[in-house]
């Protein structure tokens, strides 16, 4: 039974204030003065060749690349195909910066290659800024959605996991109780309530009566969570006495062990217990009965020898 629905466990993906924006030129006053267009709104990288553009982007996410055409070894027309064939690059918008290749054919080239956009030397910079933040507007509005369809799978995977968890802990014989890493419980099952002798789980208070016994008489539990959530060692088969709901006791055996997310960190407690009263109880009728017929026997014993 999950105590905490509308807990939030996923943490939202902050994404840059600043986009990122590669620069590719190998001259090297032709990257500074993209600096000083773009350094103050935008998180810059720099390439001087069409390789190094290549090998940066296995490492980077950028938002817009700005490429210059006319460069050795390997042209700008050349670089833009091979980004697009990258998985992760694929959809990020390519501009050509030249101050040569001027006339249509090359432009149409340019677009052919995968550029969204094409200037040409000398260039109105703030027609550039303005273009370039429409683009990178486009490409981080993009990956935010992503991230958030990500996220809607995410959640409805683990609800799926939440309910065959929940019927799973509803069919065990064992009252099981979960806490997160702060002590706060997130889940539990009808054994627990019936071993704390609750009220009807129907009831709408059973969650407060619950978490008020959690609190306080229920402390001895709370505690040990918090022991194995600090140590990471886990504890097996304790034999406690505990005090009711209703104010009487009753003997429990309980198992408490640390939870590990994915990535190892601990990230709650889990606790198994069972109510082992009754055999408690017969155990010690039996013992009675013993001690009850050795005293008979001995008592016979007397009366024959007398």
């Amino acid at each position: 039974m999950n105590l905490d629905p509308d807990k939030n466990i996923f943490n939202q993906r902050i994404f840059p204030i600043k986009s990122t924006l590669l620069i590719v030129d190998d001259k090297s006053e032709n990257l500074l003065a993209m600096e000083a267009v773009f350094k103050k709104d935008y998180h810059l990288i720099y390439a001087n060749s069409g390789q190094e553009a290549l090998d940066l982007l296995k490492k980077n996410e950028v938002d817009v690349i700005l490429l210059d055409i006319q460069m050795p070894v390997m042209d700008g027309y050349e670089v833009a195909r091979r980004i697009k064939q990258m998985p992760q690059c694929h959809n990020v918008p390519i501009i050509f910066i030249t101050a040569i290749y001027t006339e249509d054919p090359h432009i149409k080239k340019g677009y052919e290659a995968g550029a969204i956009d094409y200037f040409t030397k000398p260039f109105d910079p703030d027609i550039l800024k303005i273009k370039v933040g429409i683009y990178a507007s486009f490409r981080q509005k993009h990956a935010l959605l992503k991230e958030r369809e990500k996220q809607v799978k995410q959640s409805e995977e683990l609800l799926k996991v939440g309910q065959k968890l929940s019927a799973i802990l509803e069919s065990l014989p064992v009252g099981v109780i979960i806490a997160n890493a702060d002590g706060l419980i997130i889940q539990t099952n009808d054994i627990v309530f019936k071993i704390c002798k609750l009220a009807d789980p129907v009831k709408s208070d059973i969650y407060a009566q619950f978490l008020g016994w959690w609190a306080n008489d229920g402390r001895f539990i709370k505690d040990k969570f918090s022991a194995v959530f600090k140590s990471g060692i886990a504890t097996h088969n304790e034999i406690t006495k505990i005090k009711c709901f209703d104010g009487t006791s009753k003997t429990v055996l309980s198992s408490i062990s640390p939870l590990n997310g994915l990535d190892d960190r601990k990230v709650g407690v889990v606790a198994v217990i069972q109510d082992i009263s009754e055999h408690q109880q017969v155990k010690k009728d039996i013992e009675q009965r013993i001690i009850q017929l050795v005293s008979l026997g001995v008592e016979f014993e007397q009366m024959a020898s007398d």
